[in-house]
């Protein structure tokens, strides 16, 4: 079937491109252009919804008769926003630190028809509550899933389930990066399908 609309996932992240891809239709991918530091006192639900806005945006110019898809995600503990933690130590402390609490995963999806200028958007939240985790636990998850490219440490489409204790959301998709069912949606509603 010929597909009637180009489609854009404006990220470079392996994660997101895979969850796309399950739905079947073709795509490009490409870098956003943004700066991604969050406003002061910024909310993380209004990080992710403006970052995931900015980053399908920035490619508006290089696709102009694309829609195009921006994603972002920010995760939470309390007060405290848990990036993306780059080495072991930091994956080791996050994962103390997530010991037996929960972490608030804030996904926000952008659908941007660069040609009329329309955007779509929605924020999905995912509450993941952690087990009671030892450093024997902690450290063997690490060393088999080196988990350091994603938020709080924990990959739950792989190793990382068995962390967890339960997840709480409307689409767990979201929990990967990119909430398929919300943008099952709007890709209907601005024409491309996906049935």
């Amino acid at each position: 079937m010929d597909q009637p609309r180009r489609l854009v996932l404006a990220s470079t992240s392996p994660y997101r491109s895979a969850l796309l891809a399950r739905l079947g239709l073709r795509f490009e991918t490409a870098a956003p252009d943004c700066d991604e530091t969050p406003l002061p006192a910024e909310t993380p639900a209004a990080t992710a919804l403006r970052l995931a806005l900015l980053k399908a945006q920035s490619l508006a110019g290089r696709f102009p008769d694309a829609l195009i898809v921006g994603g972002d995600q920010v995760a939470s503990s309390g007060d405290e926003r848990l990036g993306k933690p780059g080495t072991h130590e930091r994956a080791a402390w996050q994962l103390r630190r997530l010991s037996a609490r929960s972490a608030d995963f804030q996904t926000a999806v952008a659908l941007l028809d660069a040609a009329s200028r329309q955007v779509q958007s929605r924020v999905v939240s995912c509450r993941v509550v952690f087990r009671s985790l030892d450093e024997q636990r902690i450290e063997s998850y690490l060393r088999r899933e080196q988990p350091y490219d994603c938020a709080a440490s924990a990959k739950a489409e792989g190793l990382g389930i068995a962390l967890i204790a339960r997840i709480e959301t409307d689409d767990p998709t979201s929990l990967v990066g990119l909430p398929l069912i919300a943008l099952t949606e709007m890709l209907e509603r601005a024409g491309l399908p996906v049935l």
